[in-house]
C-alpha cells in the first residue's frame, strides 16, 4: 500500500546507513505482498544492505490480487533471469508474496539457484479473508482452494532448501494464523503486534535477518 510503503520508508531513514557489499553473503530478493510494492520492504531491505547483502525489491503488477499467483512467479523468475544470472541468492517473501515465491521455487526452478528461503506471515494454507473477494489471486489463497491443493502435491520439494516460516498468533489477515506453518519448514511463532509488522518492526527484521544467515 502506497501509506505503507511511505511508512516504512520514514522508518527505515533513522536506521543503520548501508555499507559495502560482501561478496561472500549470496545477495537477497524481497518479495512484496498483496496491495503494495517493492518499496513496502524498504526498512527490511536497508537493515540488510547494513549487513552486507545486495538487495533487490522488485515490484510485480498487478499486486490487487487481479493477477493469478502463478502469473506473478513468472514475473519474479524473469526478474532473476535478468538481474542475477547463475548466481545463487536467498529468497524472501511477506504474505501474498510468499505464495509467489513459493510457486517460483516448487514450480520454476528455483529450488536450484535459491539457498535461504523464508516466509513471513505467508497464507500456505490459505486464509479465510480471502473468501472476501473473486479476484482471481484472492480466490487462489482460500483454504482448501485447487491452487494450493496443486501445489501441496510437490511441496516436499521445499525440503531441498533452508526454509523458515514466520508467522504471529495475532495476524487478522493470515486467518487462522497457523496457516503459515509448514511440515517443510522451520516453523517460528513470534508475537509480533499485527500483519505488517514484518515489515514494519525491528525486532521481526532481526529474525529475519538472522533466519538468513543460520
Amino acid at each position: 500500500m502506497q501509506f505503507t510503503a511511505a511508512f516504512v520508508a520514514a522508518l527505515a531513514h533513522f536506521d543503520a546507513p548501508p555499507i559495502a557489499t560482501n561478496p561472500a553473503l549470496a545477495p537477497v530478493v524481497l518479495v512484496h505482498g498483496i496491495h503494495a510494492t517493492g518499496g513496502d520492504m524498504a526498512r527490511l531491505a536497508k537493515f540488510l544492505r547494513s549487513q552486507g547483502r545486495e538487495v533487490f525489491t522488485p515490484t510485480f503488477k498487478p499486486a490487487n490480487g487481479g493477477a493469478r499467483i502463478e502469473d506473478l512467479a513468472l514475473q519474479l523468475s524473469g526478474f532473476v533471469g535478468r538481474e542475477l544470472p547463475g548466481r545463487k541468492f536467498d529468497l524472501v517473501g511477506f504474505s501474498m508474496g510468499g505464495l509467489i515465491s513459493r510457486y517460483y521455487v516448487q514450480r520454476l526452478g528455483g529450488v536450484d539457484c535459491v539457498g535461504h528461503f523464508v516466509t513471513m506471515a505467508a497464507p500456505h494454507n490459505g486464509s479465510v479473508l480471502a473468501n472476501l473477494r473473486r479476484a482471481p489471486g484472492c480466490v487462489q489463497m482460500r483454504p482448501g482452494s485447487d491452487f494450493l491443493r496443486d501445489l501441496q502435491g510437490d511441496a516436499d520439494t521445499l525440503r531441498r532448501v533452508k526454509f523458515t516460516s514466520f508467522y504471529t498468533p495475532l495476524d487478522t489477515m493470515i486467518v487462522p494464523a497457523r496457516s503459515s506453518e509448514m511440515p517443510q519448514a522451520k516453523n517460528v511463532r513470534m508475537w509480533a503486534a499485527m500483519h505488517p509488522s514484518w515489515v514494519l518492526e525491528k525486532r521481526c527484521i532481526r529474525a529475519v535477518a538472522k533466519a538468513l544467515g543460520d
